[in-house]
This record gives structure tokens, C-alpha cells and sequence, in this order.
């Protein structure tokens, strides 16, 4: 049994990284503690693997039971945003849970990017995958940590890991209320000029002022997003750091 004990809780990316780059054998998995996991599956993993000429064998849930049903409700709306606006596959329900060939491994590891997100890198490598199904399965000790918010953070950093469509669809945004806005002056002065309607008074300008303004705070919240990846990237700051080991 060997470990790796961090300086401080790095998160969960960090320790799947870690994991995966001190490994040396030919074969690896990844799998939670908590036994949501099954142990059992991995023999049928293994032959997968070794007889049926699979370079991995991921696993998914096909039920989320157990699970709070808005929570199952937004996990399920993030699978079809995500395959949407990437350009490769992400399975819905897909674990952690993996088998790999050495080479799938390092695939994953000449991945040196700082914000993981360890679903869409595995899609994103490729390879031939071979999927297993099962049910949810509780944990046999303890509670999860991941909150809601937390899911909901870890799913924006999924879509925008690997993903420009939310700057596309930002800058599609501001051209359509740019064409609204002209569509909406054109009308006004017509009734002016034309009909001697007088123009609204303060309330609509007060609605239209708020309507632009949290847009244009909304594109700028995608934008954010964006340069908050690359800020944190250009630093080159270890994935994780090491306090303790028994890995010569």
C-alpha cells in the first residue's frame, strides 16, 4: 500500500493527477472510497481490457437514486448543455470509476493544464472505451462534501474547460439587443415625427436600462470566467505539493 499526503486539500483533480503520475503499473484504475464505486466490477473491467482489445472501460450510473431529485434534475441538463457545445462526447452518469491501459495514462498525464476537469479529459484523449453499466449504489460511511453550489461550480469549469461557445453565445447576445435597441429607436421617432405620439416617460427607460445593463454584466461574468482560467494558468503553479509519501 503506498500514499500521498498533500500539504493541504487540493481538491479532487489534484489527487486523481497525483495519483495517475506516481503510478507505474501497466494496468490503473481510479476509485472512490466510499465504495460507491463497486470493487466487483473490476475484474469484468480487466478482461474488457485484456481479452476484448478495450484501451479503457468507464463506468456510468443509470439511475441516480438515493440522490436529491434537483440535484439529478440539473446533473442530467448539464450532460446536454455540455455535448452541445463540445465537440466530443461526454457520457451522462459517467463515473470517475476507469480502467486504463498504461497508454490512455499517459495521455491523460501529457494533459499538464492546471484547471481539470477529469470527465472531459478522458473524453477528450480518446481511444477505444468500452462503457459498464450499473446502478447507484450509497455510500457505506459518511457524507458527500460536494454541495450543490459545488456541483454547480465543478460543472461551469467543465463547460468552460472545454468549451468557446458561452463567448459565442455572449457576443451573440449583445448583437441581437444591439438590433433590438435600433429596431425599438426606429419606432420611437417614427411615432414622433410621424403619428405626434409623445415618447414614453421614465419607467420604460428605467426597464430598458436594467434590461441592457445585466446583460452586459452577464457577458462580462462569461468573460471573467474565461480570463480567470488563463490568469490562473500563466502562473505555472504545481498541480498539487507533497507533505508526506512512502513512494521511493
Amino acid at each position: 500500500m503506498k500514499y500521498i499526503s498533500f500539504s493541504r486539500n487540493f481538491g479532487k483533480e489534484a489527487a486523481i493527477y497525483a495519483g495517475l503520475e506516481k503510478s507505474t503499473g501497466n494496468f490503473v484504475t481510479l476509485m472512490d472510497a466510499d465504495l460507491q464505486d463497486p470493487p466487483s466490477l473490476l475484474m469484468e473491467m480487466y478482461q474488457a481490457v485484456t481479452k476484448e482489445n478495450y484501451d479503457a472501460v468507464g463506468t456510468r450510473r443509470t439511475t441516480r437514486k438515493g440522490e436529491p431529485i434537483i440535484r439529478s434534475f440539473f446533473a442530467k441538463m448539464f450532460y446536454r448543455i455540455i455535448n452541445r457545445v463540445t465537440k466530443f462526447e461526454m457520457v451522462d452518469g459517467a463515473r470517475d470509476y476507469i480502467f486504463m491501459k498504461r497508454i490512455v495514462v499517459d495521455a491523460i498525464l501529457s494533459l499538464k493544464e492546471y484547471n481539470r476537469y477529469s470527465k472531459g479529459l478522458f473524453s477528450f484523449v480518446g481511444f477505444n472505451v468500452k462503457w459498464i453499466e450499473y446502478k447507484n449504489i450509497q455510500r457505506v460511511a459518511g457524507e458527500t462534501k460536494w454541495s450543490f453550489w459545488k456541483l454547480m461550480s465543478y460543472a461551469l469549469e467543465g463547460i468552460t474547460a472545454f468549451s468557446t461557445t458561452p463567448l459565442i453565445f455572449s457576443s451573440l447576445l449583445g448583437l441581437l439587443f444591439c438590433l433590438i435597441s435600433f429596431i425599438l429607436i426606429m419606432i420611437i421617432v417614427i411615432k414622433t415625427l410621424i403619428l405626434g405620439d409623445p415618447t414614453s416617460g421614465w419607467p420604460s427607460l428605467v426597464c430598458i436600462i436594467f434590461m441592457v445593463s445585466g446583460i452586459q454584466l452577464f457577458s462580462l461574468g462569461i468573460i471573467g470566467q474565461y480570463l480567470s482560467k488563463t490568469y490562473l494558468e500563466v502562473k505555472k503553479r504545481p498541480i498539487y505539493i507533497i507533505q508526506d509519501t512512502n513512494l521511493q
